[in-house]
């Protein structure tokens, strides 16, 4: 409790320190008997008053008040987003009914193309599994029935008037990959049926523009997923107002895609999760990597880190291509290594970030441009170390780090692990894509910003297209602010 402040005596006035005319010894007398007469004002009421209220804010400041805790943990932050979105308002979705080759057509080509008998009922199709496989995670989860999705930010509305956002589930990472890579002489099977994804893009577009909420808000309110970096590129600049959900800005253009409008999804991770407890004892590799030596563009970094690194000692690193031997291998060596290598492939990010994060080995990204998912609420200098591509090629220099991160370190680095690793499961109930739904949900505040612009703006001719306060991938934020 405070103490009680000290009354203090007013200033002395002015006219007490200047000379005073000359009284009259009656005069004087008369004066002092009517300052006599005058009440003294007392401060000691008002000053017990105000004791007394300090007293009781003290009071109730010891037994009630928490202090809000400052440290800078994942942990915290998933409590902070954590939304229960039963009782709130949702965010309503419609789903375009695409005619079926959009969708289980896609899958249907797909096996058709590598030998598959046609199904009869398209509840028996299978989503291939691949790296790419959030459109299907994404569409099965606004499939479900209303009653199982009561935590998520999004509900979906059958009736599109009701709608704050239109979702249009073509597998268009999946028909980018229909036709199987064959070598250039070789001639497939004169029975199987062709498959184009361009025509399959330009199908969908003129499919989507006769639809009147296309038009009605010029695309601004309608989410697409191009996951793959090629997907949709024939018609991106089409559908560039709308919502895409990316992994990462590789292949688009500063006016096509950006963190303001944008989300980004992980890759889906092709290896086992680790299930055992945070520790060093089984984890006798400091760091692993394994994956094709040879990339384009950003890529090329690998091969330099192959040859910086491939004769130290405690490092696995090995070329290897996709095949189901080397995700066993994988899976071993992600599951017993400290720290596993994510150099950047043909483009910035790749599937191999979210392998490591489920297996609880701390990821070593070497990749000067990559963008990484949900970076509102996981900071990723608590799950990995970041080691820009010129440093990191300097012989000695990785593996010397490394080695001097210390046991403590490296068990409060897979601790936070464990904690976001739920994120970068699409199969959790809780996970990946509930969060996508709700990074989705945040960008609706902007969508309605713009849709209302549109509709005010006067036509007028542009030099070039007027997006750069929202579109710009590099400086998107700082423009738009």
């Amino acid at each position: 409790m405070n103490q009680r402040p000290k009354l203090r005596s007013p200033p002395p006035s002015s006219a007490a320190s200047s000379p005073s005319p000359p009284t009259s010894p009656n005069l004087n007398r008369e004066k002092a008997k009517t300052i006599i007469k005058m009440p003294r004002k007392s401060y000691i009421k008002p000053t017990l008053v105000l004791a007394s209220l300090l007293a009781i804010f003290a009071l109730y400041t010891f037994l009630f008040y928490t202090p809000p805790d400052y440290s800078n943990n994942n942990s915290n932050l998933h409590n902070k987003f954590d939304t229960d979105y039963s009782n709130v308002n949702k965010v309503k979705i419609y789903m375009y009914d695409l005619p079926r080759r959009f969708t289980y057509g896609v899958i249907e080509s797909y096996a058709a193309a590598r030998g598959g008998k046609p199904v009869q009922n398209d509840v028996l199709l299978k989503y291939p599994g691949n790296q790419h496989s959030a459109e299907w995670y994404l569409f099965s989860d606004l499939n479900r029935p209303s009653e199982n999705r009561t935590n998520s930010a999004v509900t979906r509305v059958i009736d599109p008037e009701d709608a704050d956002l239109f979702y249009v589930p073509f597998f268009s990472s999946l028909s980018l990959v229909v036709n199987p890579i064959r070598p250039a002489n070789a001639n497939g099977p004169a029975d199987r049926p062709t498959y184009n994804d361009e025509q399959m893009q330009e199908a969908l577009m003129e499919w989507l523009e006769e639809q009147v909420y296309w038009k009605r808000n010029n695309g601004w309110d309608h989410v697409f997923i191009c996951q793959d970096p090629n997907a949709l590129y024939k018609i991106i600049d089409r559908v560039k107002n709308g919502v895409l959900l990316v992994s990462d800005f590789g292949r688009l253009a500063h006016n096509q895609a950006s963190l303001v409008k944008d989300v980004i999804l992980p890759y889906s991770h092709r290896i086992n999760t680790y299930n055992g407890d945070i520790g060093v004892g089984n984890r006798k590799s400091l760091l692993f990597f394994m994956g094709n030596r040879y990339r384009k563009e950003g890529g090329k970094i690998r091969d330099l880190l192959f040859q910086v690194l491939e004769k130290e000692k405690d490092v696995i690193i090995k070329h290897g291509a996709q095949s189901r031997e080397s995700r066993r291998a994988a899976t071993q060596g992600m599951h017993t290594s400290k720290f596993c290598l994510h150099p950047a492939g043909d483009t910035p990010s790749a599937c191999r970030l979210f392998d490591a994060i489920v297996s609880l080995c701390i990821p070593v990204i070497v990749s000067d441009y990559i963008e990484l998912p949900f970076e509102d609420v996981i900071n990723y200098k608590n799950i990995a170390v970041f080691v820009d591509t010129n440093t990191a090629v300097k012989p000695g220099y990785l593996v010397k780090s490394l080695r001097r991160v210390s046991t403590k370190r490296i068990l409060e680095l897979q601790k936070e692990l464990k904690k976001v690793k739920r994120y970068f499961q699409y199969e959790d109930p809780n996970g990946t894509v509930k969060e996508i739904w709700r990074q989705v949900t945040s960008k609706l505040p902007l969508i309605k910003l713009m849709t209302n612009r549109d509709k005010r703006l006067v036509g007028r001719e542009l030099a070039e297209p007027d997006c750069s306060c929202l579109c710009s991938n590099q400086s998107g934020v700082q423009a738009i602010l």
